[in-house]
């Protein structure tokens, strides 16, 4: 089993427009709400290829109800008294553009709350993935907590985060998912390998590095090991990397080699593309990227 830690979830509206014009109006052709957060567009990924999953997550509030409600995989909810946030995504005719609230504050004592309910909470995981933004005012002090949690518990962590959140779970001894961009902006680094090497100096264990059309890598001690993306995909990248997560973890869970964990997490990325929302794959496309298949 594998459990997802969803810090800062969210309700995801994703509104789809012809054309996005800044400045203007802007007529909706369809809109989608559904449980959201990348933690759990990972979970949701995990349970579609079959993988048993539970997810842990703060909520409060109307919105957090309604989410809890909502959500489709098995979950522990830890209450808080702040308000669960929302995450609005616009697609149409250019490039899905995101527009995320910061999330609400978490009191200390919620927050230990949470450790408490993960650490009851790993006896029977194989992974634990950390993924996604720490809500306001939260130290990245908390997935080094979570982290170390997990390794008492005997459990591996994969964690999918930016800025002082990654340098945090690096130093925790994580392995650690960043893309390219947040890569490069947590450590001031020149290029990825160098960004990759300060990580892996300051703890990690592996480095992976998501970099969109460009493929995938993954850094270790050893060396560095790096698959193509799947060509000729066209959609909705938003949930991309959540999906590419799920592929990842899936085979790290598995003892898999790490050029075929790589290999998953390019076609499980590439499925989610051609996908409308975030936290879904298309499944027979996985498939055949699995195979080799073009899209």
């Amino acid at each position: 089993m594998i459990v997802t830690l969803t810090p800062n979830p969210a309700i995801d509206v994703t509104y789809r427009v012809g054309t996005h014009t800044p400045g203007d109006t802007n007529r909706v052709l369809e809109v989608q709400r559904r449980p959201g957060g990348k933690g759990v567009n990972v979970a949701r990924v995990l349970a579609a290829v079959d993988i048993p999953v539970r997810t842990l997550l703060p909520l409060g509030g109307d919105a957090g109800r309604w989410l809890g409600g909502a959500l489709d995989v098995p979950f522990e909810a830890v209450p808080i008294s702040g308000e669960t946030r929302t995450t609005v995504t616009v697609t149409g005719d250019g490039h899905p553009t995101v527009y995320t609230e910061p999330g609400p504050e978490v009191s200390e004592e919620e927050w230990a709350a949470f450790d408490s309910r993960l650490s009851s909470g790993l006896s029977a995981a194989d992974l634990l993935v950390v993924s996604g933004s720490l809500p306001r005012g939260a130290s990245p002090d908390l997935v080094a907590d979570w982290v170390r949690i997990a390794r008492e518990a005997g459990v591996r962590t994969l964690v999918d985060a930016s800025g002082p959140a990654l340098l945090a779970a690096a130093r925790a001894g994580a392995a650690v998912k960043p893309n390219q961009a947040e890569l490069l902006a947590a450590t001031s680094a020149a290029d990825e390998a160098a960004g990759a090497a300060a990580l892996l100096r300051l703890g990690a264990q592996l480095v992976v590095v998501s970099r969109g059309a460009d493929g995938i890598a993954a850094y270790t001690s050893g060396g560095v090991f790096a698959v193509p993306a799947i060509p000729d995909v066209q959609g909705n990248p938003t949930g991309a990397g959540d999906a590419a997560t799920a592929g990842l973890a899936v085979a790290l869970a598995a003892g898999c080699p790490l050029i075929e964990a790589l290999h998953n997490a390019a076609a499980l990325g590439a499925a989610a593309v051609l996908r409308p929302v975030a936290g879904e794959v298309d499944l027979a496309a996985y498939r055949r990227f699995l195979n080799g298949a073009p899209a």
